[in-house]
C-alpha cells in the first residue's frame, strides 16, 4: 500500500523534469572552458539561438577570433 503513495509522486516529478526544455541544462564546460557568460554567444541568457560569435564559435570550437566581429559591431 505504500509503494503507489511513493511511486506516484516520484514519477510525476520526474516526468515533469524530463519534459523541462534544456534550457536550464545548457553545456556548462563551455562556459568554464571559455570563462565567458552565455550571452556572448547566445541572444539572450535564456536562449537557445545563437549570435555571429555563437555561431563561430560551433564551427571553430574555440573563440578565437569570433570576438573580433563582435567588437567591431559596437
Amino acid at each position: 500500500m505504500r509503494l503507489p503513495r511513493v511511486l506516484i509522486p516520484t514519477s510525476i516529478v520526474l516526468g515533469a523534469l524530463l519534459a523541462l526544455p534544456s534550457v536550464g541544462f545548457g553545456k556548462a564546460e563551455y562556459t568554464k572552458k571559455e570563462k565567458k557568460g552565455c550571452v556572448v554567444c547566445h541572444v539572450t541568457a535564456k536562449s537557445k539561438e545563437l549570435n555571429d560569435v555563437g555561431k563561430c564559435y560551433g564551427k571553430n570550437k574555440s573563440l578565437a577570433g569570433c570576438e573580433a566581429g563582435k567588437a567591431g559591431e559596437k
